[in-house]
């Protein structure tokens, strides 16, 4: 593998958006929506550094898998959800690849009349975006490469490394 992000380049990324996240809200209650899977060490790291009032709540985002279509129906799990009306909403996510999850996520939950809502994730890849919008506020920009580790997965592995990689050819063999 060869290392994108180091774990100091990525404690000092959750800093930065740390502060950016006080600044936007000073001091107004949150929820934070975190993306499942791949966001939740970033939210766990992000919010130990956020003193003021916020909420947690979850979402799942999956595509449905059919042969026949290319691009798969987005499913999204809101049962961890609290509710949003007229709550500040910051989604969270890993990473912004081409951009469709956050967009339906995004699109989902504006149907709970948030007062607001806004978007963060740790990394984009750089030419990779199919959708007109943008996250709020990013991170890191990567280059176009599949990348694991700090919550990002291959085949359900290298979640819980402490860095970000990009796999070469050698490490995408089956476990």
């Amino acid at each position: 593998m060869k290392r994108i992000l180091d774990p100091n380049q990525i404690r000092e990324g959750v800093s930065q958006l740390a502060e950016q996240v006080k600044a936007i809200y000073v001091g107004r209650p949150i929820t934070i929506v975190a993306i499942l899977t791949g966001s939740l060490v970033l939210l766990a790291d992000l919010i130990r550094q956020l003193e003021m009032p916020l909420r947690v709540a979850l979402v799942q985002a999956s595509r449905l898998r059919t042969p026949d279509e290319p691009r798969q129906e987005m499913v999204i799990s809101e049962v961890l959800l609290p509710n949003l009306k007229n709550r500040d909403v910051l989604v969270i996510d890993d990473i912004f690849d081409t951009g469709h999850t956050l967009v339906e996520v995004l699109a989902q939950l504006l149907q709970h009349e948030p007062a607001s809502l806004r978007s963060a994730v740790l990394m984009r890849k750089v030419g990779r975006s199919e959708v007109p919008i943008a996250p709020d506020i990013v991170m890191f920009e990567i280059p176009d490469e599949f990348v694991v580790g700090y919550g990002l997965d291959y085949e359900d592995r290298f979640r819980n490394l402490p860095y970000v990689a990009a796999l070469e050819p050698e490490d995408l063999t089956p476990s």
